[in-house]
C-alpha cells in the first residue's frame, strides 16, 4: 500500500476536494473520528468545516495546521467498506494522530479503489502532532497493515534512467 501524505493550509480546499468526489458519485465518506456523521456517506461541507473548527486553537504557530492522506492499496487488492474503514482508523492510530479530529472517504475516480483521510494535525493546546519521520513510520505502519489485511506490497514506481517514456498523445 502506497501513502501520500500532503500538509496543508486548507482544510476547506481538502473537505471541497473530497466533497466533489461524492457530488460526481465518484467518492463516499465512509467515517470520521471527533466529526459529525449521519451515515449517509455524503457530506455537508459547511457543517463539517465547522466541526473541525470547533476543534481548532484561536493560537497557533503551526502554518499547515492539517493533512490529507493518501492510502493507496495495490490494483489487484480489493477491499470491503468495514476494511477500509478499520484500516484508515489503525493507520491513523499507529501514526500518532488517532486522537485528531478525522474523515475518511473512499474514492472511486479510477479502477484501483482507495481512501482519503482529512485530519487537523494540530491539538487543542496549538501544538503540532510531530511529524518527525512520517515517511519512515509511514512505510513501517503500510507495511504492517499489508500484513495483516493479507494485501500486496504496493511501491511507488521509482523513475530511473533506463524507463522507456511513453508518449500520450492528448
Amino acid at each position: 500500500m502506497v501513502a501520500k501524505i500532503s500538509l496543508g493550509n486548507s482544510l476547506y480546499g481538502a473537505i471541497c476536494y473530497n466533497g466533489e468526489k461524492i457530488n460526481k458519485e465518484k467518492g463516499r465518506l465512509l467515517d470520521t473520528n471527533k466529526i459529525y456523521n449521519d451515515g449517509s456517506g455524503t457530506v455537508n461541507i459547511h457543517r463539517i468545516y465547522e466541526d473541525f473548527m470547533r476543534w481548532m486553537p484561536s493560537h497557533t504557530k503551526t502554518e499547515k495546521p492539517m493533512m490529507h492522506i493518501s492510502l493507496n492499496p495495490h490494483p489487484d487488492d480489493r477491499l470491503s467498506d468495514t476494511d477500509y474503514t478499520a484500516l484508515a482508523h489503525e493507520y491513523m492510530q499507529k501514526m500518532g494522530l488517532g486522537d485528531m479530529p478525522y474523515l475518511i472517504f473512499k474514492h472511486m475516480d479510477i479502477d484501483r479503489h482507495h481512501i482519503h483521510i482529512v485530519a487537523l494535525r494540530v491539538g487543542t493546546d496549538g501544538k503540532a502532532v510531530s511529524d518527525r519521520n512520517n515517511f519512515y513510520r509511514s512505510k513501517e505502519i503500510t507495511r504492517e497493515l499489508e500484513r495483516k489485511y493479507n494485501l500486496h506490497t504496493a511501491e511507488r514506481q521509482r523513475i530511473t534512467p533506463d524507463m522507456p517514456i511513453n508518449a500520450s498523445s492528448g
